[in-house]
């Protein structure tokens, strides 16, 4: 067996054991006011890190391109409560017009 299966394996075994301990925990520890604001961050701080990986690196190096300029976009569209769909082909075509352009 190959050291990747091997750490799909464990971290598929990790994964499990967490979701399971999760149900484990009496109810009456997450309903404290803390646990729920904590709990309520945690994707919020997950996906934030996801896009910041995604559009600040390249493999291993940092790099500022046309990804930024559209999640710039985005991030202005957001900020104007402008409809979801507009944010995303806002940020799309900003983004490809920055990759085409090479600005």
């Amino acid at each position: 067996m190959s050291s990747t299966w091997i750490v799909v394996i464990a971290t598929s075994f990790a994964a499990f054991s967490l979701k399971f301990i999760g149900h484990l925990i009496p109810e009456s520890w997450l309903e404290k006011p803390r646990v729920e604001r904590i709990t309520n961050y945690i994707p919020v701080v997950l996906l934030s890190g996801l896009i910041a990986m995604q559009t600040l690196t390249d493999k291993t190096k940092i790099v500022i391109d046309h990804r930024l300029a559209g999640l710039t976009v985005a991030f202005i569209a957001v900020i104007a409560k402008l409809p979801f769909p507009v944010i995303i082909i806002g940020a799309m075509a900003t983004s490809a017009i920055f990759y085409r352009y090479r600005i």
